[in-house]
C-alpha cells in the first residue's frame, strides 16, 4: 500500500486552535472521514502516539481520510486540559469541522484508551457511522450511555491500564451492546501486535453493518 499523503491544519476549536494531521489514502472513498482520539493528555498522549497512527493507517486502508488531532493544552493546540469535558467539546469540534469540509461524508470515530471513552462520549452528540475504540478508559471517563451505532472494542488480555474484566462488566450493562474483540497476550500499548489491531480494524470496517454483532 503506497504511503498515504499527510496534510498539518489548524482547527478551531472551543478553547482556541486545535493542532491537526489529516492522512489521505492514494485511492480515497470521498464517502468516508475517519477521526481519531489519541491517549490522556496528561500522560503523554497525542495524536502521534502508534496506536492513533495505526489507526489512521487502517482507516486509510479502508479507503477512507483520517483526521487526528491534538486535545486542548497538547502539543501545539491551545487550551489546558478539562478532564474529559472540554475534550469531548474539541472532538465534537472536528467532526463539524470535518463535515463541512466533506460535505455528506459518512463518519467514522475512534480513539484509544482516554481517547476511546471520549469518542464514545462525542458520538451521543455527533452519531457516526462506526465506532472504533482501543481499550476505552471507560471505568475513568464517565459514558453516559451507549451510542446507537455499530460499535468495536478492541481490548488486550494482558492491559495493564484498562483491565479487561472491568470493560467487559461496563459492556454487559449497554443496550445495546458494542462488540469486543479480545487479543491475547496483548498489552495498552500494543508492542509487537501494531499490525494485527489493524488487521481486526480492516476486517470490521469490511462487513457490512447488520454483521457487526453483539459484544463477546
Amino acid at each position: 500500500m503506497k504511503r498515504p499523503i499527510s496534510e498539518p491544519l489548524t482547527i478551531t476549536g472551543p478553547a482556541g486552535r486545535l493542532q491537526a494531521l489529516l492522512d489521505t489514502p492514494p485511492s480515497v472513498a470521498d464517502q468516508h472521514v475517519a477521526v481519531i482520539c489519541h491517549p490522556h493528555p496528561l500522560h503523554g498522549g497525542a495524536m502521534t502516539n502508534k496506536v492513533a497512527h495505526m489507526l489512521a493507517r487502517s482507516f486509510n486502508e479502508a479507503g477512507a481520510r483520517a483526521l487526528r488531532f491534538n486535545f486542548r493544552g497538547v502539543g501545539a493546540s491551545e487550551g489546558s486540559y478539562d478532564e474529559g469535558r472540554g475534550e469531548t467539546l474539541d472532538t465534537i469540534a472536528v467532526i463539524d469541522w470535518a463535515c463541512e469540509r466533506w460535505p455528506g461524508a459518512r463518519l467514522w470515530l475512534a480513539g484509544f484508551s482516554f481517547g476511546g471513552a471520549i469518542a464514545a462520549r462525542a458520538a451521543l452528540q455527533r452519531p457516526p457511522e462506526r465506532l472504533v475504540t482501543v481499550a476505552p478508559a471507560v471505568t475513568r471517563v464517565a459514558v453516559e450511555r451507549p451510542p446507537r451505532c455499530p460499535w468495536l472494542i478492541i481490548q488486550g488480555d494482558r492491559d495493564e491500564l484498562v483491565d479487561l474484566q472491568d470493560v467487559q462488566r461496563w459492556a454487559s450493562g449497554l443496550d445495546p451492546q458494542p462488540q469486543i474483540r479480545v487479543l491475547a497476550g496483548v498489552d495498552h500499548f500494543f508492542h509487537g501486535r501494531l499490525n494485527e489491531l489493524r488487521e481486526v480494524v480492516v476486517e470490521w470496517l469490511a462487513l457490512p453493518p447488520h454483521d457487526h454483532g453483539a459484544a463477546r
